[in-house]
């Protein structure tokens, strides 16, 4: 994984989580937001994606 891949997946990151605390996203769509969002700081952290292998 790049840099900036990475960098794209942090700023991603950052607007997904800003859309949930700000209420703008909520319920079930917010969760899942919450979620892809755990993904993307945790394949950021070890710059390790597993869709990359698969394609």
């Amino acid at each position: 994984m790049s840099s900036a891949d990475r960098l794209i997946r942090i700023i991603i990151l950052a607007i997904m989580v800003t859309l949930y605390f700000t209420n703008v996203v909520g319920g079930t769509v917010g969760i899942i937001l919450l979620v892809l969002s755990g993904v993307f700081t945790l394949t950021s952290i070890i710059s390790f994606c597993p869709l990359y292998a698969i394609f």
